[in-house]
C-alpha cells in the first residue's frame, strides 16, 4: 500500500556528484537505478516543477502541450467512462485531469515516492507501484493507456514495454506517448547557446549514465532514433496514427534542463507518438 508521505527534502549536497559518461547498461541495471534515482529526487522535482505540471493537468512536455488542446486522447466528452492506464505516472496529475473527465484512470510508476506525491495532492486515484515491463494486469484490461515522459525513456528494452501495453488494451484501445525528442541527443543538453551545436553523433545509442565511484548506476537513459521508435512500435503490434512534434509557444518563458525558448524555437524536443491496436 502507498503510504502518506511525510514532508522532506534529500540532502544532496552531502551526496558526491556522480559521473556522467556513456555506457551499456542492461535492463536490470537501468531499473534498479531509475527507481532509486526517483525515490530520492522525487520531492525536489515535485518542488521544483510541480507548479507548472499542475494537480490536476495533463501536459505532455516541457513545451506545455496540453491535452485539453491536442486531444491526441480523443475528445474529452468521448473520455467517460473509459479505463485509462497511466504509465510513468509521478504525482498522478494526467490522471487526475482524466479523472475529471468522467475516465476511470489507473496510474502506475516504478517509484513508491513519486506515487506518496499523488496521495499527497489527492484525488483518489488507483496508484500500483510497479515496473512498466512487466504490467500487473489481465490482458484487455484498458480502453486507453498514456505516458507523458514516463518510462519508456529509461528503460533498456521499451520494445518489451509496448508489448505489455498491447497486450492490456482492448482492440481499438489507444496508446498516447511522449518521450524525448531523438534529434535531441545530438545535442548538449544546455538550455543557451553552447546547446545550439552538435557534440555527438545521433546514431549513437549509448546510453547515459550516472554512476557512483564504484561504478554503480545511479540514473540510466536510453536513446533510440526515430526510426528505433517505429519499428519498436509496429513490432509490438499497434499502429503508428500520428507523430506531434509541439513548437515551443510563445507563452512559455520557463527552461527546463536543455529545453528552453532558444532551443525550442529551432529545434523540436518533445515527440508524441499516437500508436492504435487492432
Amino acid at each position: 500500500m502507498i503510504q502518506e508521505p511525510t514532508v522532506s527534502v534529500p540532502d544532496h549536497d552531502a551526496d558526491p556528484e556522480p559521473e556522467a559518461t556513456r555506457r551499456d547498461a542492461g535492463a536490470t541495471e537501468s531499473a534498479r537505478a531509475n527507481r532509486g534515482w526517483w525515490d530520492r529526487n522525487a520531492d525536489e522535482y515535485q518542488t521544483e516543477h510541480g507548479t507548472f505540471l499542475g494537480d490536476d493537468r495533463f501536459v505532455w512536455g516541457p513545451e506545455g502541450l496540453d491535452e485539453v488542446e491536442a486531444e491526441l486522447l480523443g475528445p474529452a466528452e468521448e473520455l467517460k467512462g473509459r479505463a485509462v492506464l497511466e504509465i510513468g505516472a509521478g504525482a498522478a496529475q494526467c490522471s487526475r485531469w482524466l479523472a475529471a473527465q468522467g475516465a476511470h484512470p489507473v496510474a502506475l510508476d516504478i517509484s513508491h515516492r513519486q506515487l506518496q506525491h499523488s496521495l499527497r495532492i489527492g484525488g483518489g486515484i488507483p496508484l500500483v507501484c510497479a515496473d512498466a515491463a512487466v504490467l500487473p494486469f489481465a490482458d484487455g484490461s484498458f480502453d486507453l493507456a498514456c505516458s507523458a515522459y514516463g518510462a519508456l525513456p529509461f528503460v533498456a528494452e521499451p520494445a518489451r514495454v509496448l508489448r505489455e501495453v498491447h497486450r492490456v488494451l482492448r482492440p481499438g484501445g489507444r496508446f498516447v506517448f511522449s518521450v524525448t525528442h531523438p534529434i535531441r541527443w545530438a545535442f548538449p543538453d544546455e538550455p543557451g547557446p553552447e546547446g545550439l551545436s552538435v557534440s555527438g553523433s545521433y546514431f549513437d545509442r549509448t546510453p547515459y549514465v550516472e554512476q557512483d565511484d564504484e561504478g554503480h548506476a545511479l540514473y540510466v537513459e536510453h536513446h533510440r532514433t526515430m526510426g528505433d521508435r517505429v519499428r519498436d512500435i509496429v513490432s509490438a503490434g499497434f499502429r503508428l496514427v500520428d507523430l506531434a512534434e509541439p513548437e515551443w509557444p510563445a507563452w512559455n518563458s520557463s527552461e527546463w534542463g536543455g529545453w528552453s525558448p532558444l532551443r525550442g524555437n529551432l529545434i523540436p524536443g518533445t515527440a508524441i507518438f499516437v500508436c492504435e491496436r487492432d
